[in-house]
Formats: C-alpha cells, sequence, structure tokens
C-alpha cells in the first residue's frame, strides 16, 4: 500500500474523518477497515474504478449511510450522534443525482440552501439574504436568478446545486461524481469552480472518474481498489505506473501535465496499433 502517512497522523485531528469503518447496503459490503481523515482546507479527491466503493465512503462522510461498523467523526464528535441541522451547518453536500422540484427558479432552489440556519424562532433574514446572492455570484448564476432550472443546460443546473450547497456557508464541501453527464468543457469550468472555492478556504471532498483531471485538480488523492484505500497523498507523489496498472488495468507512461505540471496518464497503445502509427 502506497501512503504517505497522512491519513494516520490526522485520523484524531482533522475535523472529518473515519475509522474502522464497515460500508455496506443490506448484505452486501461493500468495504471493510477502512480508516480516512480528509485533510483540512485541502481538495481532496477519491477515485478508482467502478463499484470500488468511492461513492459509498463519500456517503458515509455525508451521513447518508451508516457505517455498519466503525464511525465517522466530524469536529471530534460521532456524525451520527449530532442533530441533522447541527451536520448541515458545518458539511454540505452535492449529491451524484439531484432531483429538482417542478418549475422552480434559480433564486428559489440556491435559497433552499439556507434551510438549516433556519429556526422557529429566526426566519429568513438579511444574511440569509447576503449569502445567497454571494453564491449564485461565485457560482456565475446570478443573471439565471429567475429562470427555471428545468430548462438550464447539464453545465447550468450543476452550477446552481453548486450555489445551494455553498449558500449553506459550511466549512467543508463534499461533491460525488459533479462531472457526471457534462461535456468537457462544463467538466474543466465545474472544476475550475471547486478550485477556486478551495482556494478561499473550503475543504473540497469529490469523487472523479477521471485520473488526469483528479491529478490536476486534487492537492491530496485517495485511491481505492475493491473497497480499500491502497493509496493517499499528493499526486506527484503517488501516482505511478505500477500504481495506474495495479488499480486501473492500464499500462500507461505518466509524463508532466503541459498546463499544470501534475501527473498526466498517457494510456500505452498495443502492439499492433503502434506498428500501424510506426508505419503511417
Amino acid at each position: 500500500m502506497a501512503s504517505t502517512g497522512l491519513s494516520a497522523r490526522l485520523t484524531g485531528s482533522a475535523r472529518l474523518s473515519g475509522s474502522d469503518l464497515t460500508l455496506a447496503y443490506d448484505r452486501r459490503v461493500v468495504a471493510t477497515g477502512l480508516k480516512v481523515a480528509i485533510p483540512d482546507a485541502s481538495f481532496t479527491v477519491i477515485i478508482g474504478p467502478n463499484a470500488c466503493g468511492k461513492s459509498t465512503l463519500l456517503r458515509a462522510l455525508a451521513r447518508m449511510l451508516r457505517p455498519r461498523t466503525g464511525a465517522v467523526h466530524l469536529d471530534g464528535s460521532v456524525i451520527t450522534s449530532l442533530p441533522s441541522k447541527e451536520v448541515a451547518r458545518r458539511l454540505g453536500l452535492l449529491p451524484q443525482s439531484s432531483i429538482v422540484p417542478d418549475a422552480i427558479t434559480v433564486a428559489d432552489l440556491v435559497a433552499r440552501g439556507r434551510y438549516p440556519h433556519q429556526r422557529l424562532m429566526r426566519q429568513w433574514s438579511k444574511a440569509d439574504e447576503a449569502a445567497v446572492a454571494e453564491a449564485m455570484r461565485a457560482t456565475d448564476v446570478t443573471e439565471l436568478a429567475d429562470r427555471i432550472v428545468d430548462e438550464l443546460s447539464g453545465g447550468q443546473r450543476q452550477r446552481v446545486w453548486l450555489a445551494m450547497a455553498l449558500a449553506q456557508e459550511t466549512p467543508i464541501l463534499l461533491l460525488d461524481e459533479p462531472t457526471t453527464f457534462l461535456d468537457i468543457s462544463h467538466q474543466i469550468e465545474v472544476l475550475d469552480l471547486c478550485a477556486d472555492l478551495h482556494e478561499a478556504g473550503r475543504t473540497m471532498v469529490a469523487v472523479l472518474h477521471d485520473l488526469n483531471q483528479a491529478c490536476r485538480y486534487a492537492t491530496h488523492l485517495i485511491v481505492m481498489r475493491a473497497g480499500e484505500i491502497v493509496a493517499e497523498g499528493d499526486p506527484a507523489e503517488i501516482v505511478t505506473p505500477d500504481l495506474v496498472r495495479s488499480v486501473f488495468d492500464l499500462r500507461c507512461e505518466i509524463i508532466p501535465d503541459p498546463q499544470s505540471g501534475t501527473p498526466l496518464i498517457v494510456p500505452m497503445l498495443a502492439g499492433s496499433r503502434r506498428r500501424v502509427r510506426a508505419s503511417a
């Protein structure tokens, strides 16, 4: 197992961590013995092949899935012991599939992010108004405020959901495959926005499928295979041809990304294809 040892050092001090986690759906066990700590103020990306447990781990960290054994801790408390609204004031989530209420406008959907801050004696306030306005500004959806969400493009809708999560004003934001179903330009648009949010001080945790995108944007990478964490740390330190081959069953070369300098995975062509290219 390749590791920087960061997880072991931070389990007791990171705001969000999990120890000895067994994660399961009914009788199907997805992962056992997981130990993870999300470095504070990091942009952590969880990567791995399909069905390896990436989204399951994120769901556990977000309190959407109760571990069969072990516990997730948020700010030193077992997350399942905290009131739902208290968790929602500390941790925001952008799920993989979001259901849009019928005929809701962008402004109204983003405003729902303020629900955790509402109380019986504290309804909508100027602070709520300001938080919604800032979230829409940060995600560049202010001009869409009166549009019906269902009428927007995929990239626009994803930015609106991000705005709603931002309106919660949580220091930690979890995103489950935020680029799924988006074309390449909108994928980069969403990831650039996530990077901006990280640089502004938020701890970001995202599940991604694209290893090159993960290497470009992550400050901390968690690599999973078959329900286990097999490597974690700075992408530049842990991503090697051997790791890619063992996790993704892919032979490759790794070169510096000409734009970012981060690891760029270049799949190797099969022998017959190399010969055809060489003779062309």
